[in-house]
């Protein structure tokens, strides 16, 4: 099976009849203050250097890094774990954020059944409407549409006919948008990264629980092909006693990066001005954490972090961009590589790199090793001591019996990245119309994301180890299902 490549657009930028309940009301009267920030920031703020949260230096990076040591603050509600979401025959979605990454998604949540897009926001009016075009040719109801203002998306949320909000804006608006959601009762799936500093990922962990609604990590390389194959293989010990694996976004992203069209101004590029981490981990770290079961009895519980100097986007922008152009009085601090190692409870080994900023092929590595053999990807090979001999790679297409249910129906999904964005969408969707618990939960976003302000700070600090919270508070140690789930009864 050929490998397929990423794509260029990768990123950028609930209950059915229910209004809030009363174990929503304290937490409503706190949203009145968030939801008037403006945080879907467009090319301006973004020059300007604003619209950051608090995340806008390096050095107020490091500052909010420094939570994990302490204890992990007092539960205000209960664990969402193994907590499913209310049965619905129709899934009513909205999507705040309507660049690449929205309108692609938007797509796919029109072609899966049982789905409804019932609200669209994005402050530039011209892609909203495109989107409400495309809703109503897909026979569904005009949707609601909110473009007045960049904090347009508050008002959407307490429309109270909202499931699932699914929000794909630049990176800096995620907490705050998340947290609006939950705060009126509405689930919410969130593009990478959750959030970017540790105490905004213990805020929604903390919301998530005392509202009683699940805010997920849109995690799409959890359900790539290749990755659920070799999660069910590990899970049925195929490679044996799981020792180490490994996750990257090495992805060539200079050109898109200093094409003002395309992030819509340069706020992906500026990042790389005030972090020195990896700042992009959930697709390598995710699927290796479901091939291990951390949150599920293993957790990662530390990370060390080292970055090369940043030289990548300086030179590419000598060598492409005109002497006037405004990315000329940025300077760029972040690691052109990173490479972190993250260290679990059990004293297994997972290797994340992220690279943007150098020429090089796309890969997310993809690795998982065990006592009995090992997978690596990239491309894809295997090699089994059962199976194979003489320092000779196997054929990883001929374990497709391992496939995992969802490929095995739908073995030629619509869509980009080969698929696995339709995978997500679908059993996303599935399990909020079956009443099923999702796949992975609010605990999960948080630890997928920890390394973004963790890095930072371990570069920072020349390599100093650095605790990654539990943000179980304990429940890691309880084994549960997680990616590898059965075949709903109801399909």
């Amino acid at each position: 099976m050929k490998r397929h490549q990423a794509p260029s657009d990768r990123y950028q930028e609930s209950t059915s009849g229910r209004s809030p309940g009363d174990s929503l009301n304290e937490a409503a009267s706190e949203h009145h203050d968030v939801s008037r920030r403006s945080v879907l920031r467009g090319a301006g703020a973004a020059s300007a250097g604003i619209g950051l949260g608090v995340t806008t230096t390096p050095a107020t990076a490091a500052q909010h890094a420094s939570r994990p040591s302490a204890a992990a603050p007092p539960r205000q509600g209960e664990t969402m774990i193994g907590v499913p979401f209310e049965r619905r025959s129709t899934v009513r979605v909205a999507m705040i954020g309507l660049g690449n990454r929205g309108a692609a998604m938007l797509d796919l949540y029109l072609a899966v059944p049982g789905v409804a897009v019932v609200a669209l926001c994005d402050p530039v009016k011209a892609k909203a409407e495109r989107a409400a075009a495309k809703v109503a040719a897909a026979g569904q109801p005009a949707p609601a549409v909110y473009v007045h203002g960049e904090d347009d998306y508050a008002q959407l949320l307490q429309r109270g006919d909202v499931d699932f909000a699914h929000v794909a804006t630049p990176w800096d608006s995620h907490f705050e948008i998340a947290k609006s959601a939950l705060l009126n009762g509405v689930h919410v799936g969130v593009e990478c990264p959750l959030a970017l500093q540790l105490d905004q990922l213990w805020e929604l962990v903390d919301l998530s629980e005392r509202t009683r609604r699940h805010c997920v990590q849109l995690e799409n390389c959890c359900y790539g092909r290749n990755e659920m194959r070799v999660l069910r293989m590990a899970h049925a010990g195929k490679f044996g006693d799981l020792l180490h694996g490994a996750g990257a976004y090495n992805h060539d992203l200079r050109a898109m990066m200093f094409d003002p069209a395309y992030y819509e101004g340069p706020w992906r590029r500026l990042w790389h001005t005030r972090l020195r981490g990896d700042l992009y981990p959930n697709h390598g770290f995710g699927p290796v954490a479901n091939y291990m079961d951390l949150n599920r009895g293993d957790r990662a519980v530390s990370i060390v972090s080292v970055g090369t100097p940043s030289l990548g986007l300086a030179q590419y922008r000598a060598a492409h961009m005109p002497a006037g152009d405004p990315s000329w009085k940025e300077t760029y601090i972040g690691s052109d590589r990173t490479i972190s190692l993250v260290e679990t409870a059990k004293g297994r080994v997972i290797r994340l790199e992220h690279d943007v900023s150098t020429p090089h092929p796309y890969s997310r590595i993809n690795s998982l090793a065990g006592t009995k053999g090992l997978f690596e990807d990239y491309p894809e090979r295997i090699y089994l001591e059962s199976d194979h001999h003489d320092d000779a790679w196997g054929d990883f297409s001929t374990y497709a019996e391992w496939d995992h249910w969802l490929w095995k129906e739908h073995a030629h999904p619509p869509g980009t990245h080969g698929g696995m964005d339709y995978m997500l969408v679908f059993r996303l969707t599935q399990c909020m119309r079956l009443g099923l618990v999702p796949d992975f939960d609010v605990y999960d976003a948080a630890t997928w994301t920890a390394p973004v302000p963790l890095s930072h700070l371990s570069i920072k600090q020349r390599g100093l180890p650095q605790e990654i919270p539990d943000f179980t508070r304990g429940e890691w140690k309880k084994p549960r299902p997680g990616m590898d789930s059965a075949k709903p009864a109801e399909a």
